[in-house]
């Protein structure tokens, strides 16, 4: 044991270090460089090469933070490197290497992209990667796009200016070390691979077993064999000492890892997504390389959105990449525009990450992908299991929930089952990590962490540089190949993902269930960071739904053009959004000052095309006519129709007398003087919806530290202080014949609140707009709501139905749920009655009762509104914010789904000539219309998305009010569906189906014309 130690933490190491690490480079000649700054945001190549280039010598500093430095590269290879057939000297290679000042680990700081004078790319450097091939008998002459990314990363997780370019130091972050000539010594490089794999198993071993001692000893006799003096001339003795320890294969039950070429480029995060463009080719042309240089490897890479990237700015790579998709070496996977958040984005932003996704791996490589790949993503949507099933793909893969808190997954190989019943085979490899390096840690890490032992014997290993990219290196490579069968490690076999998938499956079909949601317990603030880019994705998202709602229904009615294209893009640019580090807000200020623009020219594009559809639809003329893109029919206006407005509407009862009364008939509220509301009674039940003694509309402001991961996380212990934010400096009445409205003033710290309570004609539900001028640090604003329900659980819109949570915290699995997402709604009831309370860009909540001393039960609702963390964004969310909320008392969930819709998609006016007919109507209340649109392949079919929202079993007929044919089910795609899905019906001729859905089911409907 104790030589053991000795040679672990000693002699082994400083060989390694002193030596053999310096022995790999036989010869270095350092190269001439010039060099060109560019003066602001990076440029293509053409433009670069065209600009004045000055001399640039190692020691240099350069790079202040996001700036770009273009070296020029030339020399030529010593003749005395060379045999006389111009090959390399025997053993030999010839390369470039690369220093541009490294700090630390790839993907967080500067990293350069090298080119060939013709503008074709080579492939990038960064640490650990940091080599690039030469052409024997050519000069050498290329050129390396520096980038100076801060390292954001490194900063302990706390406030740092250079998240914003605007506020980025104005120095130079790095040196240049290093850019020569080397003669690498093969067998010196082979010598530390061997060293490395074995080192790596010995150190997972147990002490004193019989291998252990094995490998022990070969190191030791290696290391006697390897003469510091004369290295080039003893290595290869000391690899034959390890021959035989390298050569035993594995035994026939050791454990299968499949391993994966992998990199996780996150689509923006510590860098603007113009940075994870150039971090795409950089990486791409990484991988490209080596599966040239390596015909075993294999790369596993989702995103379309990041391939259409390439396409579009790095045309020449897009074609080697299609190439090695041909060869089967680099593997398109996910089937998805990005790897998204799948907690918030609505039900059809989730199908469309799949439709954009899906279409441009089959339109670019003719491939329908098969596994679903959110390896990062904070936690899983129990709506996702049938949305992966209905675009037709069979596989899912994550990593992030081996991040819990508090519990642990208790599979990594198993079903996992959704709101409706569908099923998705998953797994979640049991290394714990995306970003393998090969290890043998990692390897026995796999191994012993597997729970399916007995049952199963395969697992699935990610190897390679991410998160900001980087992928695989030839050294991860070569530790694959000695593993592929090595005694006392598990074996490796490199592979595609499908290929894994196949096997487990086969290995472990009756593999357990896992139902409902995969809640991540971590990263709970993720649900509220950065208000403005939630509220950027949720108007998108409903605008959008009305944009192709309008333009297909003027195309069918008066033959308008359908603005196909334009609504692609914007879908698009949404859907980029919904990106896991941008939509749960935990990206650098950059990103989100991004995304807000973003977001004001897709309402801008999206208006306008509502704007021409609607006046296409409702002619020329002076009426008021209301256009509803909701399900519910509305005041009058028809589901998904137009109509003219009424001329009378109903009014509304308004009383001040120390409390203030509000009643339009349906609902009465009493608001106190702290603006607190204390009575909310529905005349339909006549129960009062405020718990004895209790308020609602109660802001509440707690301390917000987490202990790490400040945008990302909210903390339990977040409860234990709280400030009440009851006292006002302002409260009156405003009130007209067809609203009455309470507004109430509140200052605290350095922030101000202005909200509007009203409660309109023919409303049954109290509107309350909070504008929040907002300048708190590290504090998190609640709205809360005490109600009298006794509520066993909560039930929070999902995509195409919704997901029940306990109330109570009977185990450790409910307790870890302190924070929840919900959409359009959240909804409290017991049997006969319940309350609904809805928002228009909230989604962090949070439920809990107690026990009154009258026996009864409070359950309080409450809204996360703000937040204010430091790091990534050390100015998140400051300025102002309009936030609405409405309060609904329901007598079933039904109503709470309506109340959502009606907060999110208020009737629209125009002024017209006439009404609109809906293009589609649905026999059964609860089955609604998502989407319509026209087909995706341009053939101008009516494609019509639906779903059953109650959560039970109905069977619909759905009428199409257009000249069609025939109507059939699809999938997600728009491709049809064998015996129409088993819908209880196929395809039929003309313009009705009759469908029975089960409780959630997702319907798409396509009506051909």
């Amino acid at each position: 044991m104790h030589d053991d130690r000795l040679l672990l933490e000693g002699r082994l190491n400083r060989f390694v270090h002193d030596h053999l690490s310096r022995a790999v480079e036989r010869a270095s000649l350092p190269l001439t460089l010039t060099a060109w700054s560019v003066p602001g945001e990076p440029v293509p190549f053409a433009e670069a090469v065209r600009q004045p280039f000055e001399p640039i010598a190692i020691g240099a500093a350069w790079g202040k933070p996001w700036s770009t430095l273009w070296i020029h590269v030339t020399g030529e290879i010593p003749a005395d490197w060379l045999g006389p057939n111009g090959q390399a000297l025997s053993g030999t290679e010839v390369e470039v290497q690369v220093d541009l000042g490294f700090t630390g680990g790839p993907g967080f700081q500067a990293e350069a992209l090298a080119w060939r004078p013709d503008g074709t790319t080579i492939k990038a450097v960064s640490p650990f990667n940091n080599h690039l091939p030469v052409v024997l008998g050519e000069p050498i002459d290329f050129y390396l796009e520096a980038a100076a990314n801060p390292d954001v990363g490194n900063t302990g997780f706390r406030p740092t200016p250079n998240g914003d370019l605007a506020t980025a130091v104005d120095v130079p972050l790095y040196v240049i070390e290093k850019i020569d000539l080397v003669l690498r010594d093969v067998e010196a490089w082979e010598l530390n691979a061997d060293i490395w794999t074995l080192a790596g198993l010995m150190h997972e071993l147990p002490i004193g077993s019989g291998r252990r001692a094995d490998i022990l000893l070969a190191l030791q006799r290696a290391i006697d064999v390897a003469d510091p003096d004369d290295l080039p001339g003893t290595v290869a003795d000391a690899r034959a000492e390890l021959t035989e320890v390298l050569s035993r294969p594995a035994t026939a039950s050791a454990h299968r890892t499949v391993a994966v070429g992998h990199a996780h480029i996150d689509s923006a995060w510590l860098w603007p997504v113009r940075e994870t463009i150039r971090k795409c080719a950089r990486t791409f042309s990484n991988v490209v390389q080596l599966a040239d240089a390596d015909p075993d490897f294999t790369f596993a890479c989702s995103s379309a959105q990041q391939y259409a990237w390439i396409k579009e700015f790095y045309p020449e790579l897009f074609g080697r990449i299609a190439e090695k998709v041909r060869t089967g070496q680099f593997v398109p996977v996910g089937g998805m525009w990005v790897e998204s958040d799948t907690n918030m984005p609505g039900g059809e932003a989730m199908a469309r990450q799949f439709v954009a996704g899906k279409r441009f791996f089959l339109d670019n490589f003719g491939i329908d992908t098969d596994v679903v790949w959110l390896p990062d993503s904070f936690g899983y949507s129990a709506a996702l299991p049938q949305i992966i099933a209905a675009s037709g793909s069979r596989w899912f893969l994550t990593q992030k929930i081996s991040w819990n808190q508090i519990n642990t997954m208790p599979h990594h190989t198993f079903w996992w089952e959704g709101i409706d019943g569908s099923r998705v085979f998953t797994h979640f490899p049991p290394s714990d990590t995306y970003n393998s390096t090969m290890s043998g840690a990692e390897l026995a890490r796999g191994e012993r962490n597997y729970r399916e032992k007995g049952r199963g014997n395969t697992s699935l290993m990610l190897f390679g540089y991410g998160d900001g990219g980087g992928g695989p290196n030839r050294e991860m490579m070569a530790a694959a190949h000695r593993l592929e069968s090595l005694e006392g490690s598990p074996t490796v076999r490199v592979d595609p993902p499908s290929a894994f998938f196949a096997v487990a499956e086969r290995e472990y079909p009756d593999a357990p269930v896992w139902r409902g949601e995969m809640y991540l317990e971590l990263h709970r603030g993720t649900y509220t960071s950065q208000a403005r880019t939630k509220q950027g994705n949720r108007r998108s998202e409903h605008l959008l739904r009305e944009a192709e709602l309008w333009s297909a229904t003027a195309t069918l009615r008066t033959g308008a053009t359908y603005p196909a294209q334009e609504l692609r893009q914007l879908w698009e640019l949404v859907l980029l959004q919904q990106f896991h580090d941008i939509l749960p807000g935990s990206s650098i200020a950059w990103v989100h000052r991004d995304a807000e623009r973003n977001y004001a020219a897709i309402a801008e594009r999206a208006e306008r095309l509502i704007a021409a559809a609607a006046q296409a639809l409702v002619g020329d003329g002076d009426r008021d006519i209301a256009l509803n893109a909701s399900p519910y029919g509305r005041d009058g206006v028809p589901a998904l129709g137009a109509a003219a407005r009424r001329s009378e509407p109903d009014e509304v009862l308004a009383s001040e007398d120390g409390d203030f009364v509000l009643d339009n008939g349906l609902l009465r509220v009493v608001i106190d003087s702290s603006g607190q509301i204390t009575s909310l009674v529905d005349a339909a039940s006549g129960r009062e919806a405020i718990a004895p003694g209790e308020r609602g509309n109660r802001l509440q402001l707690h301390r917000d530290v987490p202990n790490q991961w400040d945008a990302w996380d909210v903390d339990e212990h977040y409860r234990r202080t709280v400030r009440e934010l009851d006292a006002v400096d302002e409260i009156r009445l405003e009130s007209k014949p067809e609203e009455a409205a309470v507004v109430v003033v509140r200052s605290f710290g350095a922030s101000r609140i202005e909200q509007r309570l009203t409660l309109a004609a023919g409303s049954p539900s109290l509107e309350i707009t909070s504008t929040v001028d907002w300048h708190e640090k590290q504090k998190l604003l609640k709205l809360g709501f005490a109600l009298d329900v006794h509520a066993e659980r909560s039930a929070a819109e999902t995509q195409f139905g919704h997901v029940f949570r306990p109330t109570h915290v009977n185990t450790s699995w409910e307790f870890a749920r302190f924070e929840i997402c919900a959409h359009r709604f959240l909804h409290v009831e017991e049997p006969g009655y319940g309350v609904a309370v809805s928002n228009d860009s909230t989604y962090g909540h949070d439920v809990t009762r107690r026990t009154r001393p009258d026996g009864g039960t409070t359950t309080t609702v409450r809204q996360s509104l703000l937040r204010a963390p430091l790091y990534p964004d050390p100015g998140a969310d400051q300025g102002r914010h309009v936030l609405r909320t409405t309060v609904r008392p329901t007598s079933a969930i039904a109503e709470a789904i309506e109340e959502g819709y009606r907060t999110n998609l208020p009737l629209r006016h125009v002024r017209g000539d006439r009404g609109v007919d809906p293009v589609v109507t649905v026999s059964h209340p609860g089955v609604l219309v998502e989407a319509v649109k026209l087909a995706e392949d341009g053939s101008g079919d009516l494609v019509v998305r639906l779903y059953e929202a109650w959560g039970a079993r109905a069977t619909a007929t759905v009428t199409a009010d257009a000249d069609v044919r025939s109507v059939r089910a699809t999938d997600l795609l728009e491709r049809p569906l064998a015996d129409g899905g088993g819908l209880g019906g196929a395809a039929t001729d003309g313009p009705s189906i009759e469908l029975t859905l089960r409780p959630f089911q997702i319907v798409t409907l396509r009506f051909a014309r």
